[in-house]
């Protein structure tokens, strides 16, 4: 299935797994699915076709208990140039009732399963804006990035005027969402918004290499409930009194079950542990934590 932890081979027999010359291609191997942004010709301009399929997709992976992390890149040399101008995003919708400027649905924080975006070339607009949803950023040192819509006439999109803040502060998401402007991998880690960047040709193979990891090392219970809980926090706002109420019914959740006896047990024999619980069908929502 793979060439060894981090590379994933494709096509792969998987959870799911898109016709080629699809807006986006799915390739699943050992615990990881690779989604591909899949127009390289354009610069793997956003189409309302890959939209749908990624929304597909992360909802399909997510309820897999086969797939423990997923990596999100682009086909060719970027990551999503922004907006296909060849079909007129901007044109007034038809249908006003039916337009979102969020067309993620689920957007990546809102799954339990770990998401990394390897950001291999250049993101602008909702290219950018859809890369800020990942949990973990790898992103190219050599690539041009922008929330570049207000120099097109429109705004930030994908929910960036959430997002931006949370990951790298109020000061930072004005600058970049009120001016629109091009900055490049080094600014980007100083800001916050790469967790890292490597180059170019590097940054598939540093997300995969991350993805395998938790693959293989993470209880994906444990994955689950901590990506929610830090989310649920940034979307909520809770006070640290809040946040230990809900570690606590975590932890209730998974003391004393097999996969807390076998990471303890694969640590003491020195080998890569055997998870067991399932996230698709034992799973249950945290709980909204008392106010203070």
């Amino acid at each position: 299935m793979s060439d060894g932890p981090g590379k994933v081979n494709g096509p792969v027999a998987g959870t799911c797994h898109a016709a080629p010359m699809s807006d986006l291609v799915v390739d699943v191997g050992d615990g990881v699915a690779l989604l591909t942004l899949n127009r390289p010709d354009k610069r793997n301009a956003y189409s309302t076709a890959m939209g749908r399929l990624l929304n597909e997709a992360y909802r399909d992976l997510d309820a897999d208990d086969a797939v423990r992390a997923i990596v999100l890149t682009g086909a060719g040399d970027a990551f999503c140039a922004g907006a296909d101008f060849g079909t007129d995003p901007f044109a007034a919708p038809e249908d006003a009732q039916a337009f979102s400027a969020s067309p993620t649905d689920p957007a990546a924080f809102e799954l339990r399963t770990p998401v990394i975006a390897a950001v291999n070339g250049h993101a602008i607009g909702i290219g950018f804006t859809l890369a800020l949803h990942a949990d973990i950023r790898v992103m190219a040192s050599n690539a041009k990035y922008a929330v570049i819509q207000a120099r097109r006439g429109v705004l930030g999109d994908c929910m960036s005027h959430w997002t931006l803040p949370r990951i790298a502060g109020a000061a930072v998401a004005a600058d970049l969402l009120l001016t629109g402007r091009t900055f490049g991998g080094a600014e980007a880690a100083r800001l916050g918004i790469a967790t890292e960047t490597v180059p170019n040709a590097e940054v598939l193979d540093r997300a995969l290499t991350i993805a395998a990891d938790i693959a293989t090392h993470v209880a994906p219970m444990s994955a689950a409930l901590s990506k929610r809980i830090l989310w649920d926090c940034l979307e909520h706002g809770y006070s640290a009194r809040q946040v230990a109420e809900l570690e606590t019914e975590a932890h209730h959740r998974v003391m004393g079950k097999p996969d807390a006896r076998e990471g303890v047990r694969a640590f003491l024999e020195r080998r890569e542990p055997r998870w067991s619980a399932s996230v698709a069908e034992e799973w249950q929502p945290l709980p909204k934590p008392d106010g203070d």
